[in-house]
């Protein structure tokens, strides 16, 4: 039995110490170095490249390094019945929810009109607000969305959140539904986008719904690229109706050395860092996943080609 690491920009290494603990018997191989490709029994991978995994003909599990899946099922090749497992980590939510927490604070106290001040030379103060009137937004209320409406509602700020599906968090106005989305717009000062990558939100944030944010209203996005229009952003903040942008996930990863995103003076950009995978945690998680295929039982959670995620 072979596990094939395939994680560029990752230490193998600590990788392959982290599955000994918790499965000793595990062969690990780094991709390219595959062996013959019939020991390959569980896949671990990021943007693994297209066409690879019909190689391998014992394949029983392919353990995503992220939450979303898109990476994997953009394969027009991908092998037929061979569950695909999301990574779910306390560790990454509690960062990423802590990435949403660092940019509502930095937009709430006007950091972002400070940074643009001081090329200036300008030494003025911008109003400020009491948290409590700062409507910040969480378009997303899984897993992650949950987590971190609370961590920004304990801060004080007055927090909703909009999804498809009833969601009931303490303290946190809940919009449900597409008839709804605008409502929960509307109210939104501080808009943090964590909805999966599906059919149904690929291009959600478009001119229409930035025209339906309060002016001045900042997006952060923290899930995945292709859910928000670049262009439309940058109208959007051109024309002053939105104030700010901090985005850490964008439709071409590495993002492309001409997107005027890089320059914009209104952009925050961040490489695809918000929640960060530890091999100690995320290790343990795959390893109890494969635990639970040698037992005959099935992993979690798995992408569910239904729902988009």
């Amino acid at each position: 039995m072979a596990l094939l690491f395939s994680y560029a920009g990752a230490d193998p290494e600590s990788w392959r110490q982290e599955f000994a603990k918790h499965i000793p018997d595990l062969e690990f191989r780094v991709f390219p170095e595959v062996g013959d490709p019939q020991d390959i029994e569980y896949v671990a991978l990021w943007m693994h490249p297209l066409g690879d995994l019909r190689n391998y003909p014992n394949l029983k599990a392919i353990l995503s390094f992220g939450a979303g899946v898109e990476h994997i099922i953009r394969d027009p090749d991908l092998p037929a019945g061979v569950p695909i497992v999301r990574l779910v980590d306390d560790l990454v939510v509690r960062d990423m929810a802590m990435h949403a927490v660092h940019w509502v604070i930095h937009f709430h106290r006007n950091y972002h009109l400070y940074q643009q001040d001081q090329p200036k030379k300008l030494w003025r103060r911008h109003p400020h607000r009491d948290p409590a009137q700062r409507r910040v937004g969480f378009l997303g209320m899984g897993a992650m969305g949950a987590v971190a409406a609370k961590f920004v509602r304990d801060l004080g700020f007055s927090v909703s959140g909009w999804g498809r599906d009833p969601v009931n968090v303490e303290g946190v106005e809940f919009y449900q539904g597409d008839e709804r989305l605008t409502e929960f717009l509307q109210r939104t000062d501080i808009l943090i986008n964590v909805l999966p990558l599906t059919p149904a939100t690929e291009n959600l944030l478009n001119a229409a719904r930035f025209a339906q944010l309060p002016a001045g209203a900042c997006v952060i996005n923290i899930s995945r690229g292709p859910i928000l229009v670049e262009e439309d952003l940058v109208a959007a903040l051109d024309s002053s109706h939105l104030g700010a942008a901090a985005l850490d996930v964008f439709r071409s990863e590495p993002l492309v050395h001409n997107s005027p995103l890089w320059n914009h003076p209104k952009v925050f950009v961040t490489p695809h860092i918000a929640g960060i995978n530890y091999a100690h945690s995320a290790a343990k998680l795959m390893a109890d996943n494969i635990k639970r295929v040698r037992a005959g039982e099935q992993p979690f959670p798995i992408y569910d080609p239904v729902r988009g995620y």
